[in-house]
């Protein structure tokens, strides 16, 4: 996926604009940056409460449809090899190191690419999140659970694997991904 005909324009105008926070690199890459932590803040702020609040599996019903609950995820987006003998641990680990390493530099290198870099954004602040869960604890804390019988066919009870904020950024920022390369594609055309 080439990126560089949408980059910044170069010149006297980027360059001046960048250090007067008009839409140059290092002020639209502190923007992204800040989004990242921001939601890294709010995920860890929402996993201390439910650890706080909750025993493991326990849980407290919202509505109908939604509940929260502490579940600990040793494995990947739905609990792919959550059974595993620990090895994961560490592979997921270097797995989010490396991603969070690719982000970095893909940001720095498009930071005036808003929809890209939001998107990426959302990704590097849910990685972190997870990333800091899996260092400190060795699983992931998640505690969104929604359900509804119609799911009763893909999922035990209807109940969608629970999840995080962090899971929801990453789900954001791999949807806007897409949406900004269909749109690539059609101002192409």
């Amino acid at each position: 996926m080439a990126r560089a005909s949408r980059a910044a324009p170069r010149g006297g105008a980027a360059r001046a604009s960048a250090h007067h926070g008009g839409g140059g690199k290092p002020a639209s890459l502190w923007r992204w940056l800040g989004l990242a932590l921001l939601l890294v803040l709010a995920d860890q702020f929402t996993k201390l409460l439910v650890v706080g609040s909750f025993e493991l599996g326990q849980g407290q019903a919202v509505t109908r449809f939604f509940n929260l609950v502490r579940v600990h995820n040793s494995g990947a987006a739905f609990s792919l090899l959550a059974q595993a003998s620990g090895w994961q641990r560490w592979f997921f680990t270097a797995v989010g190191l490396l991603a969070v390493g690719l982000i970095l530099w893909l940001l720095r290198a498009h930071a005036g690419q808003r929809l890209f870099s939001f998107a990426l954004s959302c990704i590097l602040g849910g990685a972190i999140g997870n990333l800091i869960d899996r260092m400190v604890y060795g699983y992931v804390v998640d505690f969104l659970d929604f359900h509804w019988s119609g799911l009763s066919l893909l999922f035990t009870g209807g109940h969608f694997p629970a999840f995080n904020l962090a899971d929801s950024a990453i789900t954001l920022g791999a949807a806007c991904l897409i949406l900004d390369e269909l749109l690539r594609v059609r101002r192409s055309r």
